[in-house]
């Protein structure tokens, strides 16, 4: 395979994955094990009830915002900017990235 032939390989492969994992609306800065609650840094507004999935090395999660606190106060929804907790089934990591499904 030509080098020139990778690249497009590569290119359509991270196109196709950016199809499947939605819009990037976060980061995980944070995860309290003993809770199952991740911190995520929002570059989008999220609401509770929206699909997230969350993408890392090790990490591959899909889940409904149920829960959703900013300094130990449930909200509803969460601008751009904001850092709030969020009740995950799975453990994440640190530098995982968030998106909107």
């Amino acid at each position: 395979m030509t080098e020139e032939a990778k690249e497009k390989k590569e290119e359509k492969e991270t196109k196709e994955e950016a199809k499947t994992e939605g819009k990037k609306i976060g980061e995980i800065t944070h995860y309290f094990d003993n809770i199952q609650v991740a911190i995520v840094k929002l570059a989008a507004p999220l609401k509770k009830g929206d699909k997230v999935k969350i993408k890392g090395n090790t990490t591959d999660l899909e889940e409904e915002v149920a829960s959703m606190q900013v300094e130990h106060a449930d909200i509803d929804e969460a601008k751009e900017g904001d850092e709030v907790g969020i009740k995950v089934s799975q453990k994440v990591r640190e530098g995982d990235e968030v998106y909107k499904v």
